[in-house]
């Protein structure tokens, strides 16, 4: 029998999951660090981890507008937003080296957003055999490192292309 080891998913598991409020705008008021693992602001959008990445580097660019359409936002916000994903790839590039990027969003319940209400913008490395059988049949993520340590690599890369 094969064992995957995840000593990080105890904390998840005992933690308590009924939290009242749009975790994007709590993260946003929250101090930067691993507890909201927020790790960079701009005016109108920050950057964030995704907590449940679906390879290691999965990070986000969220407005701090609380909408749920891209059109609600402001010219500036999207030229920010867009303008924080480009630099994360290239943020990524370094910290990961992958062969490919996923870039996008999920407007919407049926397009797959996990939070429609709070648009925001996915940036995923890719590799090929990321997901192996394990994502398909097992229904199971493997990653190599834990969310503290993407932090702290991303973090610090990202100030280095500042």
């Amino acid at each position: 029998m094969n064992y995957i080891w995840t000593p990080w998913r105890m904390k998840y598991i005992q933690e308590n999951h009924d939290t009242q409020g749009c975790i994007f705008c709590l993260a946003a008021a929250a101090e930067d660090g691993l507890g909201n693992l927020v790790f960079q602001r701009g005016e109108g959008v920050f950057m964030i981890l995704n907590r449940y990445p679906y390879t290691s580097g999965h990070i986000m660019c969220v407005p701090y507008s609380h909408v749920s359409r891209l059109e609600e936002l402001t010219d500036s916000v999207r030229g920010e937003l867009m303008a924080f994903t480009s630099k994360a790839v290239e943020v990524l590039q370094s910290v990961y080296q992958p062969e490919g990027f996923n870039l996008g969003m999920n407007l919407g319940n049926v397009a797959g957003a996990g939070i429609a209400e709070h648009v925001h913008m996915h940036i995923v490395p890719r590799w090929g055999g990321d997901t192996s059988f394990i994502s398909t049949v097992g229904k199971t993520r493997v990653l190599p490192e834990s969310l503290e340590e993407t932090y702290r690599r991303v973090k610090g890369a990202w100030e280095q292309f500042e």
